[in-house]
């Protein structure tokens, strides 16, 4: 009776982790932290390989941009069409999802993760120097509707 519970325990806490991580995908609108405007649409995917990917699908702010900052093979490209979320893979929590956030206005990769907030409907990124978190800044992101 106890490896029953047990087992059900289990099947329970790793299907809300997969809750949480299937809320994460689609279309998320990026506001602005000081305007509080709509600045760009984000669709987000999991990707064939497993991890979790998210390409700019529209600007509302600054169409036509391209990354002057970037560096590599992002360097002088349209912003919009640019994957901005990379190579993310489940937290150990199911929560969510970690791995590099790019900026395109500073042309910087950060250590980032994503999780849903399921009180507020609003997806929470944090984008850090560190892997712990610790030195950065947090954003919401907003459900397109």
């Amino acid at each position: 009776m106890n490896k029953f519970i047990v087992c059900l325990l289990v099947f329970l806490y790793s299907t809300i982790g997969f809750a949480q991580i299937s809320n994460i995908l689609g279309d998320w609108n990026t506001v602005d932290d000081k305007t509080g405007e709509v600045r760009s649409m984000v669709h987000i995917f999991k990707a064939t390989n497993g991890k979790y990917y998210g390409k700019v699908a529209k600007l509302y702010m600054y169409a036509g941009a391209i990354c002057e900052k970037c560096t590599g093979a992002d360097k002088n490209t349209p912003v919009e069409g640019m994957l901005i979320i990379r190579e993310m893979t489940p937290t150990e929590d199911g929560k969510g999802i970690t791995g590099k956030l790019l900026d395109p206005e500073s042309g910087k990769f950060y250590y980032g993760t994503i999780s849903y907030d399921n009180e507020s409907g609003k997806l929470k990124l944090r984008g850090s120097i560190d892997k712990r978190g610790i030195l950065g800044r947090s954003q919401y992101w907003v459900r397109k509707k």
